[in-house]
């Protein structure tokens, strides 16, 4: 009898021993899964954020593309309009430079023709001064 009373009372303590681990293994498990589903929650929430941040960051990166396009568009126009201004303005200073040219050639010829004038004036000048001498040496003697 005593035999199966220490036996009942092992019995009972283990019982007890065991319903206490149950419930310490109860609530390990459901701490187990509050932290198991804060911790999905956030991972969702970091997923979520890096998602938008992708997005965000992939049209900002879209936009500057673009934008790059359209400065290399600009620039390459930009490039041609200076090439064909260049081109033009070395047209102009040629064109410039021989009517220059030409119209210091005609300036010389005609100083030169001025210059041979004013000689040949000069000179039909003394011609006519000695002439008008000689007539009123003339008359003089004449008289």
């Amino acid at each position: 009898l005593s035999a199966s009373l220490v036996v009942y009372e092992h019995r009972s303590r283990l019982e007890r021993s065991l319903q206490k681990e149950r419930g310490e293994h109860k609530k390990t498990k459901e701490d187990f899964l509050v932290y198991k589903l804060e911790a999905q929650e956030a991972l969702n929430k970091e997923k979520q954020d890096s998602m938008n941040r992708y997005g965000a960051l992939s049209s900002q990166h879209k936009i500057l593309k673009n934008q790059h396009e359209d400065v290399k568009k600009q620039l390459l126009d930009l490039q041609l309009q200076h090439n064909s201004l260049k081109l033009e303005h070395r047209k102009t200073l040629e064109t410039h430079s021989q009517k220059y040219a030409q119209l210091q050639q005609e300036k010389d010829s005609e100083v030169a023709n001025l210059q041979d004038t004013v000689f040949k004036l000069r000179e039909e000048s003394k011609l006519l001064r000695k002439a008008h001498q000689e007539v009123h040496s003339q008359l003089l003697s004449a008289q």
